[in-house]
């Protein structure tokens, strides 16, 4: 049985992982890891190397066949702040896939309290009047009035790590 170690404790980013890779076939270890970049990632750039720095480190700590990080950020488009988000997949060999997820516009007062410096994160909170809005249903789950929760994003991403690192495997 092989071990995928995810890097993160968030339990939307978990049950992502868990919907696509089956726990009869794979040994899931969430770990608590670093991602090396700001705690709110402003670009794609920043927000998919935070996935790959995730994937790294959890794949290094609990000594697994596959590391894979999940990372959300916010991007800049034509001076309006968007929703990003990032998946990494490595494995023992080296290889490192990545993919993008969904991405929506921010409210112009979510855009301005994140460009004042807050974490997205704290300014739902605020936003909504609810805590830990990061662990369950996320910004988009808000802004996407339950449509598209947190972990179903990232699930998509998962799909498209999984996809290609079979894809990668089944033609080296």
């Amino acid at each position: 049985m092989k071990r995928i170690a995810i890097g993160t404790t968030n339990p939307a980013k978990i049950m992502a992982v868990k919907s696509v890779f089956s726990s009869e076939q794979y040994a899931l270890v969430p770990t608590d890891v670093p991602s090396d970049v700001s705690a709110q990632p402003l670009s794609d750039r920043e927000t998919r190397q935070g996935a790959m720095n995730r994937a790294k480190h959890a794949l290094t700590k609990e000594n697994a066949d596959i590391g894979i990080g999940l990372e959300g950020g916010v991007m800049e488009i034509d001076g309006e702040l968007w929703l990003c988000n990032w998946g990494a997949l490595v494995d023992r060999d080296g290889t490192v896939i990545t993919a993008g997820g969904a991405r929506i516009p921010l409210p112009l007062e979510v855009a301005g309290e994140i460009r004042s410096g807050r974490e997205l994160g704290d300014v739902m909170a605020q936003y909504t009047g609810k805590r830990n809005i990061r662990r369950h249903e996320g910004a988009i789950g808000v802004f996407t009035n339950g449509y598209v929760d947190r972990s179903g994003m990232f699930c998509h991403i998962v799909q498209l790590l999984a996809g290609q690192y079979e894809f990668f495997c089944q033609n080296r």
